[in-house]
């Protein structure tokens, strides 16, 4: 039987390590890839023929949402399934409206995520429970009160994104956007692109309207 093979993604070496060593107790899965950040993870995805990425969150210069979403349209095939402290609502939202496939705590045991990992790999969907009790209520809270444009477009526009929006219409350049929120250009870069692809805009000029229509900025009068 063929070994389903896993990429793990998460920027501390010791975490990496304890999954490692979780998982070596499956004997029908295979880690045959590591990566503390989305280049590094792209870099040899294009290499190594993984079937499950098992995606932290909380990454350097782009987050493992956004990773999972830039990379899904490259990588159909590839399933996600997001490992994370963090478990509210809006992360596991937006984490499947990214392209997860599944949804754990980091504090989950080795035979959940061993299920979740075969689970996801025969192209079904896994959350914990304490995390499907979460999802459900938020969308049924969602259903009650119904869920506009504006809201829609809010809930897939991460912090960082609005950060960088603001001060888009404020004027900035990117060098100017990268030295204020100590970030680096080419990640101002690649929030500006997801920005618009997200809004499906095609100028800077939208992205101001869409400030000001949001009150993200103040116009002095």
């Amino acid at each position: 039987m063929n070994k389903i093979r896993v990429i793990l993604v998460d920027d501390h070496e010791l975490v990496r390590d304890g999954i490692k060593s979780l998982l070596s107790k499956s004997p029908e899965i295979e880690v045959i890839g590591e990566a503390g950040d989305f280049y590094l993870l792209k870099s040899i995805l294009t290499d190594l023929n993984a079937d499950v990425i098992l995606m932290d969150i909380n990454l350097p210069n782009i987050s493992g949402i956004e990773a999972v979403r830039m990379l899904k349209p490259e990588f159909p095939n590839l399933k996600f399934l997001m490992l994370s402290m963090y478990n509210n609502e809006d992360f596991v939202i937006n984490a499947v409206k990214a392209g997860a496939s599944g949804y754990l705590p980091k504090n989950t045991t080795h035979q959940e995520l061993s299920e979740a990992i075969n689970t996801i790999y025969q192209g079904n969907d896994y959350f914990s429970k304490s995390i499907s009790e979460k999802l459900f209520l938020e969308m049924m809270r969602r259903t009650k009160i119904g869920v506009n444009q504006t809201e829609t477009e809010d809930a897939i526009i991460t912090t960082r994104e609005k950060e960088i929006l603001t001060k888009v219409a404020e004027g900035l350049s990117n060098a100017e956007i990268a030295d204020q929120l100590c970030i680096s250009i080419r990640t101002v870069e690649t929030h500006k692109t997801n920005l618009f692809k997200k809004l499906k805009f095609s100028s800077t000029v939208d992205l101001v309207k869409y400030a000001i229509k949001h009150k993200l900025i103040r116009l002095d009068t």
